[in-house]
């Protein structure tokens, strides 16, 4: 906070409140202000270490897999090897000059954080092609096109999970999507074709036939680093015995529990539509089948509805031990 507006709500607070009431509020301040600036600093320290293991990465599957032996990869990284392989433009001044538009866009689109970020992994991406000395791992096609494709891979899903993007595709994707209705993966995969398309006229087939072999395992990659190891399912649970499923699901499973308030639709007039607590809780794709168990046995007809769930934060995500009070 600005002192000087800070010495400003200070003495505001102390004419309305007194002193002593305003050095409270002036501490809490402070103290909320220490709090903004440490969750911002660790926050800022964590991307950076994203990023800079995600250029790492991906810097080491292009120069140790890809690109001594002519594979390419979808997106810009795929546009930007298939135009080195043609014009003998250093890769590195590639990457960059053809991400320029995405990142433009992305500036507008998701905001300035964002396309300085990426802007930062863009060009240090590009410096690490330049300057590490990578080593060249094996000639074997198959072990090129799988390994190749996971490094690539993990590097952008480390930088995404740093706030940033290596391939503005995704950015020109999603203001597609906001216009024309489709999802981003299938525009990603409409942009991919045409790569490979044009690939397999200007390289040869089986050279894209690995490539699209790359791409598969990179995205596939991408997926696993943004989302993590365990795929966590969201379940909806509707039961006249609520109440026991909740203890349940404490006590057995370990996990957390969210109740709401609800009522039953089925019923020709609003008075007899019944009330109900509806159970929601989070639980790993292994838990699954114990969970329908051990809900079977309180009650047979309870109605469940699982989701995906993407991404989680706080709660009791690990599995806790309930002590009654």
């Amino acid at each position: 906070m600005n002192p000087i507006f800070r010495q400003i709500i200070t003495k505001t607070v102390k004419q309305l409140f007194g002193k002593d009431r305003a050095d409270k509020i002036s501490n809490y301040i402070t103290a909320k202000q220490a709090l903004n600036l440490k969750v911002t600093a660790m926050h800022l320290f964590k991307d950076i270490v994203f990023i800079s293991l995600g250029i790492l990465v991906a810097g080491f599957g292009l120069k140790g897999f890809l690109l001594p032996n002519g594979f390419i990869d979808g997106g810009v990284t795929g546009i930007s090897l298939l135009t080195e392989a043609m014009t003998n433009y250093p890769l590195s001044v590639l990457i960059v000059i053809i991400n320029v538009p995405f990142i433009i866009l992305g500036y507008f689109q998701i905001g300035k954080p964002f396309a300085v970020k990426s802007i930062v992994a863009i060009v240090g991406l590009a410096l690490a092609l330049t300057l590490i000395d990578y080593p060249i791992i094996t000639s074997d096609k198959l072990l090129i096109a799988v390994f190749g494709g996971f490094f690539i891979g993990a590097g952008i899903g480390l930088s995404v999970r740093g706030g940033s993007v290596l391939d503005g595709t995704e950015v020109l994707a999603i203001y597609l999507g906001r216009k024309t209705g489709l999802t981003i993966g299938d525009l990603i995969l409409i942009f991919n074709i045409i790569i490979f398309s044009i690939a397999a006229y200007l390289l040869s087939i089986e050279t894209v036939l690995y490539s699209i072999l790359t791409y598969l395992a990179a995205s596939k990659t991408v997926d696993f680093v943004i989302e993590g190891v365990e795929e966590y399912i969201g379940v909806t649970v509707i039961s006249t015995h609520s109440e026991d499923i909740r203890v349940m699901i404490i006590e057995k499973m370990g996990r957390g529990v969210t109740i709401y308030q609800g009522k039953g639709g089925f019923g020709k007039s609003k008075e007899n539509l019944n009330r109900s607590d509806i159970i929601y809780s989070v639980i790993t794709r292994l838990e699954i089948t114990k969970l329908q168990n051990e809900i079977e046995k309180i009650d047979p007809n309870a109605f469940i509805v699982m989701n995906s769930v993407k991404d989680l934060k706080g709660g009791m995500i690990k599995k806790r031990h309930f002590k009654e009070r």
